[in-house]
């Protein structure tokens, strides 16, 4: 049995008494059968947004009509000590123009017609309120039951009106773990093309949700397999490089996906607030794409073996031009083209040691996105090589606990040259004027460095250093 949120059943009640009819519908009707919390509650009704608002606007503590002309009417309202959002839209029996993915909104009369419109019948249920009476003439709780995705009307006129559902059929594949029925899923590798039409902001936000879901791999698995990903990361299908006969190189589109788990089982272990449970989409992203310059850099040498020099510079430049197309935002860009860029320096480590310099220097580097980094470098380990796992591992650790330390001792993340720029005008008496600025920047720069290499240095002590820099240098 399931237990329906309170606040469905009063606001079955205010309709029925006004002689409107209310579902609970969607997704929300989908999770109380898989016994989930869904975020929202959304209804349709036989009242139309005009009645809507009026019906509501006492009930609801905010209420907002922003999707109107689509029908719907949003609100929220407190219930204990949080509040929870509802939509409530008109039943809608939608037309749609072949050359876009928006539809021609027309209103409905019937429960069952707009049902009909939905992506999947595992969406196509309803409950009556607030009698509680189900609502399912495609058999989604059969489907729900067998863990099967299928549209409710045949797949490809589904598709076509909608190319969306595509998309969104891999992501439910990902977070549910449910199988996409076989017309199903041929038609969507038939109409892939269709999702051409889809905005990249869309793509976007299903592209998240299958990297932020419980087992990203799985979807990314789908969407090459479909061939939807050529319009989602299309570079990921030059991963699948040829292994040679020696295997001097492992499979970088299975290595990649190997990566993406193992930075999900380490994501936790750095979480900077304990109780934030909430996926890492720039770590995830990261470490699905930090080997996508490999393609254009792989060299096959005379002696027979494979190298990919430079391929952290390339990838970095193909993942952020990527994440740009599909509109991330600036920081989501830079932070993941910074760890791609970063995540072979640690190798640097493994074959010769660092100083405590080189080490300081690799995390101001990072600057922000350390753990992130720490966590890719971890996560790369993927050699089914015991003694070279063990020993990727042991420098692992070595490397972690010196940042560690060091961070303890100078709280590196701050890390600040001992004069400021008005110390140093004042040292090497420099004016603030433009034909001045150049040198400040100067000394600045070399006051850096010499922290990053020599640490914490008494003040008057660099006063000195400094004005004998400065006799050489400016």
């Amino acid at each position: 049995m399931f237990e329906v949120h309170p606040l469905a059943v009063e606001l079955g009640r205010l309709f029925e008494a006004s002689g409107c009819e209310l579902a609970l519908v969607g997704g929300s009707v989908r999770d109380l059968f898989l016994k989930r919390a869904s975020p929202d509650l959304d209804f349709t009704t036989s009242a139309g947004p005009d009645e809507i608002f009026e019906l509501c606007k006492d009930w609801f503590d905010d209420i907002w009509d922003i999707g109107k002309d689509f029908g719907t009417i949003g609100g929220r309202k407190m219930y204990e000590s949080s509040y929870v959002q509802l939509e409530i839209t008109t039943y809608r029996t939608d037309e749609y123009d072949s050359s876009s993915r928006k539809p021609l909104v027309k209103f409905g009369k019937v429960l069952e017609g707009d049902l009909s419109r939905r992506d999947f019948t595992i969406n196509a249920m309803a409950l009556r309120l607030p009698g509680l009476e189900l609502v399912d003439p495609f058999s989604g709780l059969t489907d729900l039951n067998k863990g099967m995705l299928r549209t409710p009307i045949e797949p490809a006129k589904s598709f076509d009106d909608d190319p969306l559902r595509m998309l969104r059929a891999v992501r439910f594949h990902s977070t549910l773990n449910f199988t996409i029925e076989i017309e199903t899923a041929a038609a969507i590798t038939l109409m892939k093309e269709r999702l051409s039409i889809i905005s990249a902001e869309r793509i976007r936000d299903e592209l998240t949700k299958i990297i932020t879901g419980p087992n990203p791999a799985l979807g990314i698995n789908a969407l090459v397999d479909s061939g939807l990903n050529d319009y989602v990361l299309p570079e990921l299908e030059d991963l699948k490089m040829q292994v040679d006969a020696s295997h001097h190189h492992k499979d970088v589109y299975e290595h990649s996906l190997k990566v993406l788990e193992n930075s999900i089982e380490y994501e936790n272990r750095f979480k900077e607030v304990d109780d934030d449970t909430s996926p890492d989409l720039i770590l995830r992203l990261a470490a699905l794409l930090h080997d996508i310059g490999k393609p254009k850099t792989r060299r096959f040498t005379n002696r027979g073996t494979v190298t990919f020099y430079g391929h952290d510079v390339v990838g970095s430049a193909i993942a952020k031009k990527r994440l740009r197309k599909l509109h991330y935002d600036k920081k989501v860009v830079e932070t993941v083209g910074k760890l791609i860029e970063l995540h072979m320096r640690f190798y640097g480590y493994l074959d010769s040691g660092w100083t405590d310099s080189a080490v300081r220097r690799f995390a101001n580097d990072a600057g922000d996105a350390l753990n992130k980094l720490l966590i890719i470098t971890r996560s790369d380990v993927t050699t089914k090589n015991k003694r070279k796992s063990n020993i990727l591992s042991t420098a692992c650790n070595d490397l972690e606990c010196r940042i560690r330390k060091l961070q303890k001792q100078e709280e590196l993340e701050a890390i600040r040259p001992e004069l400021n720029g008005f110390e140093i005008m004042e040292t090497l008496g420099l004016s603030s004027g433009p034909q001045d600025g150049p040198k400040i920047g100067k000394a600045y720069k070399f006051l850096l460095n010499y922290r990053l290499e020599h640490g914490v240095v008494e003040k008057d002590e660099l006063i000195s250093i400094l004005k004998e820099w400065a006799k050489k240098n400016l």
